[in-house]
């Protein structure tokens, strides 16, 4: 139950990740790029993509009817892509995959999407961590004296960042993904992923 693989695109991410990781209960998978968006392609492509089938066999549990969530080898999966558009792109390609072939790991509230920081704010010789511009807003007015700097991507942040705002279980934002409307999950991901996006 208290283990965790972290779905991470990209060589940078990936080996900062790991550094950071709690390896006693934290497992990383770095993917090599986007990886192939499986509402356009016909199920033998997409399981003959190494990507793929690399995370299938993590996760462990199988998919469609040979899905068995008794199987499944981490209590969470997470991932984790840089703020920026790029990363939305990947985090939806993934949920796309995951929503088609294992819904049950949703179902069963095992997915959940890492929120790392838009902001590091110095002030007064302090890091300040912050995840929307909103709270950047809130945190500097009235402030002098202190720098900003923008996370371009996890890549960015050295290790101790990393675990500070990302991976460690006691201060972390993770966001659960659930299905509320089935039907209308399955529209907006044919609308978002398919031939006719709009």
């Amino acid at each position: 139950e208290e283990t965790e693989v972290y779905i991470v695109e990209g060589e940078s991410a990936g080996g900062s990740s790991r550094q950071a990781r709690n390896k006693e209960i934290q497992a990383i998978l770095p993917l090599k790029g986007k990886i192939l968006n499986v509402e356009k392609a016909n199920p033998i492509k997409a399981f003959s993509s190494e990507e793929i089938a690399n995370l299938i066999t993590v996760v462990g549990t199988g998919v469609k009817e040979t899905f068995n969530l008794e199987n499944l080898r981490y209590g969470k999966i997470i991932l984790m892509a840089d703020a920026d558009v790029d990363g939305e792109h990947i985090k939806t390609l993934l949920l796309t995959l995951f929503f088609r072939f294992m819904p049950q790991l949703i179902e069963a509230g095992r997915i959940f999407i890492a929120v790392p920081p838009l902001y590091k704010i110095k002030k007064g010789g302090k890091d300040i961590y912050v995840y929307t511009d909103e709270e950047l807003k809130n945190t500097t007015k009235d402030s002098q004296n202190i720098s900003v700097t923008r996370f371009k991507g996890l890549g960015e942040m050295n290790p101790d960042q990393l675990w500070e705002t990302t991976m460690n279980p006691k201060t972390r934002l993770l966001k659960k993904v659930t299905i509320e409307d089935a039907v209308e999950a399955d529209t907006v991901f044919s609308m978002l992923m398919g031939d006719d996006v709009q």
